[in-house]
Formats: C-alpha cells, structure tokens, sequence
C-alpha cells in the first residue's frame, strides 16, 4: 500500500487528472463528513470518516460505522478535524483535495489554514487549477519558467525574500491578499524566506 494520504473535502470533487490521480494513488483516504458520498460514487472506499457526520448519509453511516469519527468542536471545521485526526494518527505527509468550489466562503477558510496546518504537518492542497503549498521556513519550490504564481499571506505585515519570480517580492509588505498575485517563475525552481509572517504559494498548473 502507497503511504500517500489524502484528505477529500466535500468542496467540488476533482476532474483534473492531476488532483485524481492523487486520489487513485492514495493509500489513505480521510473524507471530510458528506465527501464520503462522493468518494464511493467515484469508486474508492475511505479509510477514516472525519466531521460532525451531519452530511453523512445513514446508509453510509451504517456501512462505514467502524471508520466514523465524531467531531462535535464547533469551533473548527470539518477540514480541520481531518488534519487533526490525521496528526493524531502520526501521519506526516497529507494532500488535500476537494477544499475549494461549491462555496467561495469555504474555499477562502480552507486556503487560510493551510499555514496553522503546516505547523503540524508537510501539507499542499491540490485542485483542478493548480496547487496551494503554505510556507512558513525557508523553501524550495519546484516550478518551470513561465509558470503563473501568487503568494498570499494571511498575515499583515508580511514580508518575504524570494529568488526565481519575475516580479521582485523583496522590501514588498503583503499587507494585503492580492498584493503579492499574478507572478510568474523564471527558473525551475523558486526560493522563498519569510522574513516575518508565513506565505501561502500558489502555482498554476
């Protein structure tokens, strides 16, 4: 079995054959409460079922009862019970799918914790579009010149040194979202330092 883990979200599910061929690989698939629908509709059976499974259908509900885990913690949501689940379960690696679509408030949520996740664990978020990897030390990111590139901090006051961009982030305060957007990599390769507060890369597929 793959040591590949991935958490599908109930956002939309992936068409791309990037994001699904995560999902073929994975070994481990952690639903996030009503994805689970849609992974069995896909043909894949999960490894754990993570939420407050109030969009679980009973039927799912009885035949995967052994793989429910109930979290009631109204305070975080259903992606982030995964994560936490997956950590407590010593996984060190995950790739997160389903997190973006359907509702744009959910999609926002879910791209701003990749930085509180990636404290914990080695984490990116893969979608249709491209992928979002959160940078929070010093890092080397693969890309392939011309390649399209935002970064984001959820942070203010966020300043960061970066190499291989064609538009210089350095002495730029990402004081707001769109502010370190629509870049571009000259190299194969970028290089970030956080300087103060934690990024948020995005790469176009």
């Amino acid at each position: 079995m793959t040591s590949l883990v991935v958490i599908l979200a109930n956002g939309e599910f992936p068409h791309n054959g990037i994001p699904l061929g995560y999902l073929g690989r994975a070994g481990r698939i952690v639903c996030c409460d009503g994805a689970v629908k849609k992974l069995v509709e896909h043909g894949k059976e999960p490894w754990a079922i993570v939420g407050d499974l109030d969009s679980v259908p009973d039927s799912l509900k009885k035949k995967y009862r052994a793989l429910l885990h109930h979290d009631n913690d109204l305070q975080i949501n259903d992606l982030s019970k995964a994560v936490k689940y997956c950590i407590t379960k010593e996984i060190s690696e995950v790739v997160i799918l389903g997190a973006t679509g359907i509702r744009e408030d959910h999609t926002i949520g879910n791209i701003s914790l990749l930085v509180d996740y990636a404290e914990s664990v080695e984490v990116k978020m893969v979608t249709d579009w491209g992928v979002f990897i959160p940078v929070v030390s010093p890092a080397t990111i693969s890309t392939w010149p011309g390649q399209q590139v935002s970064v984001f901090s959820p942070d203010q006051g966020t300043r960061v040194r970066a190499e291989g961009l064609k538009y210089s982030l350095d002495n730029v305060v990402l004081s707001n979202w769109w502010i370190g957007t629509l870049n571009e990599a000259v190299s194969d390769k970028i290089v970030l330092k956080p300087e103060s507060g934690r990024v948020i890369v995005y790469l176009n597929f």
